[in-house]
């Protein structure tokens, strides 16, 4: 499997480094999930699905993978803040539920998106309200060895005196001074001693929902603590790999850092990975800003954006045909693209089962196969593997139409190669072909048998006459040393 030579892009050193897990043969990866107040848009589908490759690629490496996604169920306030209204209190009181009714429909939904983008389920997906407790206890060992206050029942991470020991802004490249320049702050209006202190835990005001009691008063945790907490729990004090969107490595992941170095006197995370954004009309998709499409539109063609619907795979071949960390930017055209990219791919897949093979082979099935591996192990290239696997296709339909061959061990290798790396590896499903019905299917068959008919009897006008009208109506037959056979366009 060339494990050893798997490389990994890691944000805090700004440079591929070969992957070295912590325990041998084991993997520990926590990824960053979302807050669950709305439904899931092309924003969360972009997150999701890279690191389902990265699971799925270390896992078909032979590493046991331990994956933690945690779903964000409080603590979250609006702007990323520290004041202001927690997102699923405010949406409950919109709507006048209770947050967990918020929560259980939002998270709901987010897990039907996972499941139709062929996203496989995380090992562990713990909640913040479910780790109150563990939360607590990593902020009274903060404030134990000196690098929190309080005031006024809420708890701060005094960023200041961290930094006299260790290097604040590590992740980020920001250093105080920059954090400071951007922050907008006026005297008096706040309570910390510095506006780059944050919260690891809030006093909840009278009108807040979300409260839980504490050793300072009724109130909730920051929202960087959660995920803090719940790694180091499941994971240890330090892991092999975090994940998440490049728009949390500032303040969120950072806060990360600091808050696992102020309990644990160690660097929580070996190799940070942060997938790049998806872009409408060049600004970042996101609730924030109103731009955003839900999934739900995607499938069903819904959003004034969409000019028709697309399948999952086709957001799933949309997303991946891109490196993750590379931004993606939304368009019709671009989609339309991806759509008809998925469909060439998975008609070379279902000819590849009905090739017959030969004596001898034309094609080196071996180097596709370097090929590929070569790909994913450099920084999960999908892209570049994409590409390989379309070389694959030309082979497919060279001995489709007669130009080529393989031999029975070649051939073999080729449907294992297709398996593994589509399937298994991208996480693609054939779509149900849009052509419809077993009886579409039937008929179909009977048109072909016509068409071979009428070329044994070399009346070529009505072969080529049915073929053109087939062409015509979206419908292409192409002939091949095996016979005929037809896809829409």
């Amino acid at each position: 499997m060339m494990r050893e030579k798997i490389k990994i892009y890691n944000t805090l050193t700004r440079q591929k480094e070969v992957f070295k897990p912590i325990v041998k043969n084991h993997v520990g990866m926590y990824v960053c999930g979302p807050t669950v107040y709305g439904d899931p848009h092309l924003g969360h589908a972009r997150p999701a699905i890279t690191f389902d490759v990265v699971f799925r690629y270390l896992k078909h490496s032979d590493y046991a993978v331990r994956y933690v996604r945690n779903i964000t169920d409080a603590g979250h306030l609006e702007n990323d803040a520290d004041e202001g209204e927690d997102k699923i209190a405010k949406k409950a009181r919109l709507e006048q539920l209770e947050p967990m009714e918020i929560v259980q429909f939002y998270t709901i939904s987010y897990h039907k998106a996972m499941a139709s983008l062929n996203c496989l389920s995380p090992s562990i997906e713990p909640r913040a309200t479910g780790h109150i407790i563990e939360q607590i206890k990593m902020v009274e060992k903060i404030l134990e060895n000196g690098f929190a206050y309080t005031i006024n029942g809420s708890v701060y991470l005094d960023v200041n005196k961290y930094n006299e020991k260790y290097p604040y802004g590590t992740l980020s490249g920001r250093n105080i001074e920059d954090t400071l320049e951007g922050t907008r702050f006026l005297d008096g209006q706040s309570e910390k001693k510095s506006p780059v202190d944050f919260a690891i835990w809030k006093k909840a005001n009278p009108e807040h929902i979300m409260r839980w009691p504490s050793p300072w008063g009724e109130g909730f945790p920051g929202w960087h603590m959660e995920c803090s907490a719940m790694s180091e729990k499941y994971l240890g004090k330090t892991f092999d790999i975090h994940g998440g969107g490049m728009d949390l490595v500032f303040p969120h992941h950072e806060a990360e850092i600091a808050q696992s170095n102020a309990c644990n006197d160690c660097n929580p995370v070996n190799y940070w990975m942060h997938n790049n954004m998806i872009t409408v009309d060049g600004k970042k998709m996101g609730k924030s800003l109103g731009n955003f499409i839900n999934l739900g539109e995607f499938f069903n063609g819904s959003h004034e954006k969409l000019e028709k619907a697309y399948t999952p795979m086709t957001i799933r071949f949309f997303i991946l045909q891109a490196h993750y960390r590379s931004t993606v930017d939304f368009s019709n055209e671009a989609l339309q693209a991806a759509e008809k990219g998925f469909t060439k791919l998975m008609n070379a897949m279902e000819t590849l089962s009905n090739i017959l093979a030969s004596d001898t082979s034309t094609y080196d099935v071996n180097t596709l196969q370097e090929k590929c591996y070569t790909a994913m192990n450099d920084d999960f290239n999908t892209p570049i593997l994409i590409a390989h696997l379309f070389d694959g296709v030309r082979i497919i339909n060279s001995i489709k139409d007669g130009k080529g061959s393989l031999n029975t061990c070649d051939l073999e290798q080729l449907k294992i190669i297709f398996k593994t790396f589509v399937t298994d590896i991208l996480g693609f499903i054939p779509h149900k072909k849009s052509s419809g019905n077993d009886l579409t299917n039937e008929v179909m068959e009977l048109v072909l048998q016509l068409r071979g008919n009428a070329k044994k009897s070399k009346d070529f006008d009505t072969a080529d006459l049915i073929r053109n009208e087939l062409d015509k109506v979206g419908v292409q037959i192409k002939d091949g040393r095996e016979g005929s056979s037809w896809e829409l366009k």
